[in-house]
Formats: structure tokens, C-alpha cells, sequence
């Protein structure tokens, strides 16, 4: 058996020795029975014999599995964080609670399915008799309840309707933009960044107070964004953390933190692409998908089977959310990939000076509408806030110095912004046009989605809520005086979208694909990731005549770096009088651009292109303006390095000098981190490139605890720029956790990883059982039909009324 099916030979051994256990449950709140089938990665596969019991089973399950998941989740969306952990979530949950869905329910719910209402409630009362149990028996509760001493609230269809999760829009960048702007001017900001397609309009409108943008003007917004953060203060007295050194934990802590604000955009995205039947040696369409996002303990992603009749549908989406987002059912396949929309504006008023209440729009004052809400506190009183809002959306700051007022327009906040759960449409869908009308409900996030069936066909679809902006480029803040208003927004089923092209492949990777004639440019976005991902993809789809499930799996993992195949020849006329930068050049010259976790040369030459990255920015950055310009695009880098011009004078001998400059130091920080002999260099040791997956408990509690949660470490290959993402910091924190790949032909031989396990319970046998193989870039099974779900069984559970 090959190694890429992973823990399958594993797997096939336990079963030959083990008998699934057997267990029936009565669980109030259904219909009928329902059997659950766990196989041996710990995916449950569900038979329900209706609708209502396929997603009240999906809700219990899933909540039996991630119930602290769905807690802190649940918090974030109420803003009810502060209750457990104190004063510094109070702006969070001000910014949850300003910032949250305030449509018609049953509307909102119907939207995604022609059952929403009854889905989604039909999923939360599944979940909710779970919380049942726990309250009968606490001993269910996972160890992160007793450490906070806490316990899990009830679930309403508001909560799996926020939007808190999602992948939103660009409001933080915008404002950073807007600064950079005011400090540099519109065209240096132009030209250290790399927006597409066309020049966008930078020039602020002369109504801005480009000083006054430099105020906390969206503290509340970026406090409900944030990554949660516990502390040991946070957890009960009697928690298990005598020992702890508490300087070392919150140092650890910052670190981690700063961290997960500095993930790299281009490492938030995705890859995503097919082959039609003429490329694949089935004959049939293959489709292979690897979200990148953010890699936890436990994982963002929960796999699920869910049957019924009129369901059939197996694959992974977010605990918390119905259905499922990615995967297949008898008739195709479906994938997803960022595809950058801006669903966000940031609009700026002038205040009345006489009542701060009264902003200008089209030459009158209008009063902002107040909601009051009460907030409480872990150890505090309560606090009463009043929300405000303008005809645009919620007030996030208003500046009484200067009278200026500024509201975030969030096209999230319409009918339908709910990230992922249109999914349940396209999880019925049967042929190319059921899906394409699946994905027009699909408003947040904007997604290239992509569909392979059994018929041959294969498509992509852009999708995503996008508004229409006449006379602005929606990257810089704007007068919210009505003078610049959207004008609707796009029809879905207009954005860009290609069936059965003639080169029979197709992949996409967040990079600019939107067509050269498209009609609509107004409408989408225009930052971009570089196209290093998606290059190498179709290079490798195009080299082969016939692919495979197994060539698909190892394209996921794919580690050559086409920007090292540009910078690294720069070095071969070069020579320096260093031995050590020497033996390190010539290293990389005879280099296979690969950033294997083994590799010498992947670690010199991951250090080599951050220091010419930074470099380069200290040299034509100004100071002021370093702080809004964080880093230059990767693109913009190689291209004035290649090609010197007015950068180096438009001699190559500076440029020469510039890059043995950035090695020599680079070999120096080496020599210094890992020692001076070269060899022992190795990319994927804990010092270079790792993976040590951590859980929101890990910086707050004792050694022995911190390992029951933690989960590794394993050295890791890849970074920001190859198809196998593992961004570019020491430790991922980003990435592919969940794959999939499908052979249309033969549902029976898709596969899958994920990380680090399907349980959140860290005493559970599911909760690090996939990390290894998942970690080692091998795939698993997951099985379509019956039988051959049978023989993979280690669990069968019956639900009865």
C-alpha cells in the first residue's frame, strides 16, 4: 500500500484485531433513531431517516466532540466573553454586540436553504441536548471548563448566524492604507504595493482630516477580530498551575500573540483546482482543495457524513455551521478559495458641533440611531454601553475634538452574510447549473468556488457579496456625507466563472484571475495574493499528461519555490571572500529550490529572502512611513532585484553588492542561532521551521497540562510562497489543516487530513490522532459507501427518542 494513503495500512491492522463498541443512547428532541458510524480517524458518518433527526444528529455530535469550541465561539458571537474572563474582553464584547446581525431571523435563516429555519433549529436543539447531558452528568465536561470553572450556555439560530468567524473584508487595511496615504502621498504608497488589476485611485478627498486618522478610530472592531488570549489569572485558584513561572508564560504569551497578528496575508487564502477526465487516469474529473487558515488546537475544520433521504454528503466545514462546505456528494465535488471582494468601508462624518449626535449627510444633520445594552463582567459591575449607528452602519469612534464621527459599512451585516452556510444548497446540488445557483446565496467570504462531477464537467464560479462603487477604489477611507455611496451590488452569478475550459485544468490560489475584459472591475477587489502558488500548480498540472489521486495529494504538499528559482541564479556571477557566506552561496546554486523540512539550503535561502525583503524596505521606505508600510509585496522585491533599474542605478554591481550584503548577514544570524557548522542546518528543526499547535488554555497553565493540550512539535517544510503553505514565522500557525481529494469515478477513494484530530477533548483518542500522519503530508480515507464504511467502524452509536 502507498505511503500517501497515510494511516490506511494503520488503520486496516487495528480493524483486522478490534470490534467496533456499541453503544445506544436516548436523547430527547428526535423523531427516530439515528445510527452514527465512527471510522477510524474518528469521523462520524450519520443515518438519519429524515431531515430534521440528520442535522439534529450533526449538532449533538459535533458539540459531544468540540463543546469548548462551541463555547468560546458561542461568547464571542454574543459578546459574553467578558463574563468569564474579565475586564480587558469588555471591548470585544462591545464590538461583537455592535457589530452583530440585527435582520429578520426567519428571513435570514431561509435564505441559505429553502429549510433554513428548520435546519438550523433542528442543528441547534442537537446541540443544545448535548449541553443537556453535561448539566445531568458534569463529568462529560472537558478539562477546560473545570480549569475556568465554567459551563456551557444554551444555543440559539442567532448564534450559528454570526458572522464573527468569517473572513469579513479589508476595513483594517483600509485605515492602515489611509494612513500610509496621509503620511507618504498616494503614489509612493503605489508604488510599494502591488494592487491589481489597474491603478487604483489612492487620493483621499480633500473632506478627510487625514491628521485625525490616526486616532484609535476602530479599537471595538479590531477587539472583536482578535485572537482570543487566556491568561493564568483567568483560570480557577485551584487550577493545576502552582508551578508556574508566571513572568516566562506572559512573555511566551506576547510572543505567540504578536505572532498571530503578524501571519502574513499571503498565507491566509487557499489552493483549489481540478483536471478534467482527459487528464486523469480514471478518466474521470479530479478535484483537490486545501483551505488555508488559521492551524489550532482543536482544529478549525470538523469532517462529517451526513445521510438522509435527499442527503448524501460527506466532507469538512466549521464545527458550528450545518452542512458542509467542502466536499462531495454522489453527484460531484466542490472547493473553495479566497477571492478577494471589499465588503467594507470605512466612512468618516462631520459632527454637528452643537450635538455630537448629528452627522451631515447631503447637506442636513441626521441623529444617529442609539441602542442601549448591558454588558457583564467577570468580577465587575455591570456596564452600560449605547451602540450608535448611521444610515452606513455602526459608529466606531466619534472624535469630539476635532467633531468627527466614523462608521464601518459592512456588507456582511445584509441578508444572507453568514460565512459558509449557502453551503447548504450546494451540498443537494446535482449538476453544474445546482451549484452555480447554490453559490449565488454564497455572500461571505468572497470564494472562488470550484465543481467536478461524474458527468465530466468541471467549473469555477466566483461568489461573494459585492458592492458596487462608482467613483472610489473603497482602499481609503471616505466622506460618509453621500457623496460616495455604493450602487447595489453585483448579481453573484456575474462575477467571473469558466466551464469545461479547453486547457481541461483549472486551479486557483487568491490570485488576481479575474479576466482582462471582465465587465464589472468596479466590483471587486484589489489586493491580491502574488502568483507564486497558483504558477507552480499549473506548471506541475501541465507537465503530466494523466494525474492521479496520489500526484494530487503530493501537489498539496508541493515545496519548490518559484521565487527562489528567480533569486537564487542572481548569485552566480557573485563570489565572497567569507568562507562560510561562500560554501553557503555555492550551496544554493546547486539547490533544487526545494524547502524540505531536511534541507541545508531551504533554511539559508528562507533567511536569505526575508533579510532582502527587510533590507529593501529600510532603503526606500521612510521612516514615518514604516510603520503603515509593514512589508514590501514579494513580487515588487524580486522584480526591482532582477531587473535593477532606477533601484541600484541601473547597474547590476550594486545590486550584486546588495545581495552577498543580505547573505553574509543572513549566515551570520545562522551562525549564531544554529552554530557554525552548515550542515546541521536542517529547515525543519524547532529553531527554523516547526509546527507546535497550540490550544487557547497553553500560556495560562502548568507544564504537565500544557502538554495534554499542546500538540507537538514536527519539523514542517513549505512556506508562504509554495503550493504546500506553512507561512513564513518559525512555528506554523497557518496553513492547510483540512485536504481533500476526489476522484469523481470512485467516490470511495477520497481523501482527506486534518489537525490535529476531530475531538476537541484532549483526553480523547480523537484529539491528536491525525497530527502525525497530517504533519508528514499523508492523507487518510474517508469512505462513501456503506459497506466499505463498515469495515472501517470503531465506533456505531444508535440515537433513540
Amino acid at each position: 500500500m502507498k505511503n500517501f494513503y497515510g494511516l490506511s495500512l494503520v488503520f486496516i491492522i487495528i480493524l483486522a484485531s478490534c470490534q467496533p463498541e456499541k453503544a445506544s443512547l436516548k436523547v430527547g428532541g428526535l423523531q427516530q433513531a439515528v445510527e452514527i458510524l465512527r471510522d477510524t480517524a474518528g469521523v462520524n458518518h450519520i443515518y438519519a431517516q429524515n431531515e430534521h433527526d440528520l442535522f439534529f444528529a450533526q449538532g449533538y455530535s459535533a458539540a459531544k466532540d468540540r463543546l469548548f469550541q462551541f463555547e468560546i465561539w458561542r461568547r464571542q458571537a454574543t459578546g459574553t466573553v467578558a463574563e468569564i474572563l474579565g475586564p480587558q474582553e469588555l471591548k470585544r464584547d462591545i464590538g461583537s454586540r455592535l457589530f452583530k446581525f440585527r435582520g429578520n431571523l426567519e428571513e435570514e435563516m431561509n435564505h441559505y436553504h429553502p429549510r433554513g429555519s428548520e435546519i438550523i433549529t433542528a442543528f441547534t436543539d442537537g446541540v443544545n441536548a448535548y449541553i443537556s447531558e453535561t448539566e445531568r452528568d458534569t463529568s462529560l465536561l472537558t478539562m477546560e471548563f473545570r480549569l475556568l470553572g465554567i459551563k456551557p450556555g444554551r444555543w440559539t439560530q442567532e448564534v450559528v448566524l454570526s458572522r464573527h468567524q468569517g473572513l469579513l473584508g479589508n476595513i483594517t487595511e483600509e485605515v492602515r492604507i489611509g494612513r500610509a496615504v496621509a503620511k507618504l502621498g498616494p503614489e509612493r504608497v503605489r508604488n510599494f504595493s502591488a494592487f491589481e488589476p489597474g491603478v487604483p485611485i489612492l487620493e483621499m478627498d480633500s473632506k478627510i482630516n487625514k491628521a485625525a486618522l490616526f486616532d484609535s478610530i476602530l479599537t471595538v472592531y479590531t477587539a472583536f477580530r482578535a485572537p482570543l488570549r487566556i491568561r493564568p489569572s483567568d483560570l480557577l485558584a485551584s487550577a493545576p498551575h502552582n508551578e508556574i513561572n508566571y513572568e516566562q508564560l506572559a512573555a511566551r504569551d506576547r510572543g505567540d500573540y504578536q505572532q498571530l497578528m503578524a501571519t502574513e496575508r499571503e498565507t491566509i487564502g487557499s489552493n483549489n483546482w481540478i483536471v478534467a477526465g482527459a487528464k486523469s487516469e480514471s478518466g474521470f474529473p479530479i478535484l483537490a482543495n486545501d483551505p488555508h487558515r488559521d492551524i489550532t488546537a482543536p482544529s478549525l475544520r470538523y469532517m462529517v457524513h451526513l445521510v438522509a433521504p435527499q442527503w448524501n454528503v460527506v466532507g469538512g466545514g466549521e464545527p458550528t455551521i450545518p452542512g458542509v462546505s467542502i466536499g462531495h456528494n454522489q453527484f460531484g465535488a466542490w472547493g473553495l478559495t479566497v477571492f478577494y471582494l471589499d465588503g467594507e468601508d470605512l466612512y468618516v462624518y462631520e459632527l454637528n458641533p452643537e450635538n455630537d449626535n448629528q452627522y451631515k449627510y447631503q447637506g442636513k444633520w441626521e441623529d444617529m440611531e442609539k441602542v442601549a445594552d448591558t454588558i457583564r463582567i467577570k468580577g465587575k459591575a455591570d456596564t452600560v454601553i449605547t451602540h450608535s449607528f448611521t444610515r452606513h452602519g455602526p459608529v466606531t469612534y466619534v472624535d469630539t475634538k476635532n467633531h468627527v464621527g466614523y462608521a464601518v459599512r459592512c456588507a456582511w451585516l445584509e441578508k444572507g452574510g453568514a460565512p459558509y452556510l449557502a453551503s447548504l444548497r450546494i451540498d443537494q446540488a446535482t449538476s453544474w447549473e445546482e451549484f452555480r445557483e447554490g453559490c449565488s446565496y454564497s455572500h461571505i467570504p468572497g470564494e472562488n468556488m470550484i465543481w467536478a462531477d461524474k458527468k465530466g464537467n468541471i467549473g469555477w464560479q466566483a461568489v461573494g457579496i459585492a458592492p458596487v462603487r462608482r467613483n472610489w477604489s473603497g482602499l481609503v477611507p471616505v466622506p460618509g456625507d453621500g457623496s460616495h455611496e455604493w450602487s447595489g451590488y453585483l448579481p453573484i452569478k456575474s462575477l467571473p466563472n469558466v466551464l469545461n475550459p479547453a486547457s481541461s485544468f483549472l486551479a486557483t490560489a487568491n490570485e488576481n484571475n479575474v479576466p482582462a475584459d471582465f465587465k464589472h472591475m468596479d466590483a471587486v477587489g484589489l489586493n491580491w495574493a502574488t502568483r507564486y502558488r497558483v504558477d507552480r500548480i499549473k506548471e506541475v498540472l501541465g507537465s503530466r499528461e494523466k494525474h492521479s489521486v496520489e500526484t494530487m495529494c503530493q501537489l498539496q504538499s508541493d515545496y519548490l519555490s518559484l521565487p527562489a528559482r528567480e533569486l537564487v541564479p542572481l548569485l552566480s556571477k557573485i563570489k565572497s571572500p567569507d568562507p562560510a557566506v561562500e560554501k553557503a552561496r555555492v550551496r544554493l546554486l546547486a539547490w533544487n529550490y526545494t524547502l524540505d523540512k531536511n534541507s541545508v539550503e531551504a533554511t539559508i535561502y528562507a533567511a536569505w529572502e526575508k533579510k532582502l525583503s527587510a533590507e529593501l524596505r529600510l532603503r526606500i521606505v521612510p521612516p514615518d512611513g514604516q510603520k503603515y508600510i509593514r512589508s514590501l509585496p514579494l513580487k515588487k522585491v524580486i522584480q526591482w532585484l532582477v531587473e535593477p533599474g532606477a533601484m541600484f542605478g541601473n547597474k547590476p554591481a550594486p545590486r550584486d553588492q546588495f545581495l552577498l550584503q543580505c547573505l553574509e548577514a543572513c549566515v551570520r544570524e545562522l551562525e549564531v542561532k544554529l552554530g557554525n557548522d552548515q550542515s546541521a542546518w536542517q529547515y525543519g528543526q524547532p529553531a527554523m521551521h516547526h509546527v507546535l499547535i497550540k490550544h487557547l488554555l497553553s500560556n495560562a497553565v502548568d507544564e504537565p497540562t500544557r502538554k495534554k493540550l499542546e500538540v507537538g512539535p514536527l519539523p514542517r517544510g513549505g512556506y508562504g510562497s509554495t503550493p504546500g503553505v506553512t507561512t513564513n514565522n518559525n512555528n506554523q500557525t497557518s496553513g492547510a489543516s483540512f485536504r481533500m481529494v476526489v476522484d469523481t469515478g470512485d467516490w470511495d477513494k477520497t481523501l482527506f487530513t486534518n489537525t490535529p484530530g476531530q475531538s476537541g477533548d484532549p483526553e480523547s483518542p480523537y484529539y491528536r490522532n491525525l497530527f502525525q500522519s497530517w504533519a508528514s503530508d499523508r492523507h487518510f480515507p474517508v469512505y462513501f459507501s456503506r459497506d466499505r464504511i463498515e469495515q472501517v467502524t470503531r465506533e456505531r452509536t444508535i440515537l433513540r427518542p
